[in-house]
């Protein structure tokens, strides 16, 4: 189930960065490019590749896969905005970036503390 979760994550956060990615290409003005690799890179490949470990490595889904889901996704809804206000000059954007950035390598210190415990255990499932 977790596994799920994370891929449809993805492709949501795939397609928020994307249909961004085109808004700028068709404004022609792309100051918001930071977030819209940060929502492509930790939202769609992240979160994919998260979901794909998940997948084939059953005996990693439990209590610390459903705590990195959930931080993982916090961290990207805190991260992204963030960086946005910090490139916009806003005064709380700089703040928020940090706080964002800070809950998204906590995310991915979860996942790797996963990763290193069932790395060795591949159980592909349907």
């Amino acid at each position: 189930m977790i596994a799920s979760w994370f891929l449809r994550s993805a492709i949501v956060f795939g397609l928020i960065g994307m249909s961004l990615g085109i808004f700028m290409a068709a404004s022609h003005d792309h100051t918001l490019s930071p977030v819209h690799a940060h929502i492509n890179l930790i939202g769609w490949v992240g979160l994919f590749l998260a979901g794909m470990f998940y997948k084939t490595h059953p005996s990693a889904v439990g209590k610390l896969a459903t705590v990195h889901f959930f931080v993982a996704i916090i961290g990207l809804i805190i991260i992204a905005p963030g960086i946005a206000g910090a490139i916009l000059a806003l005064p709380w954007g700089a703040p928020v970036a940090g706080i964002g950035s800070i809950i998204t390598l906590i995310a991915f210190i979860l996942f790797a503390i996963g990763v290193f415990r069932h790395s060795g255990k591949i159980t592909a499932t349907a």
